[in-house]
This record gives structure tokens, sequence and C-alpha cells, in this order.
């Protein structure tokens, strides 16, 4: 019987990005609605920040193909 194949995690997918050397990127939380929050909140949206290195193995699994 051939070996299935791995399923991406949608959500992870959605939420992390991988770099072309192969950092996971990730967006910062706590932006709900754009017009009740600070200035300096407002400045994250569509910036990505580097994950820690904690969550690597965990995103290893949630993205077995990467990101295309």
């Amino acid at each position: 019987m051939p070996k299935q194949k791995m399923k991406t995690h949608k959500g992870a997918s959605r939420r992390f990005k991988i770099t072309g050397t192969g950092k996971y990127m990730q967006a910062k939380s706590g932006r709900g609605l754009k017009r009740n929050r600070a200035k300096r909140v407002r400045r994250l949206y569509g910036k990505m920040l580097p994950t820690s290195d904690a969550n690597k193995s965990h995103l290893e699994v949630a993205l077995p193909y990467g990101l295309k």
C-alpha cells in the first residue's frame, strides 16, 4: 500500500511565511480592530517578525512541504 501524503495545516499556512533561507516568519498579535489601536500597533500591520526557535519543530510538522 502506498504511503499517504502528509496534510498541511491550513491555519499555519495562513499565519506563517517561510523565507528563502528557511526562517519562519509571523505577524505580531493583538491587531483586532484598526481604528481602536494605538499608532505603534498600527505600524506593525504588514510586518513579519521571526518566530522563536522553540516553535520550529512544531511548524515543520504543520507545514511539511513548506509554503508555495
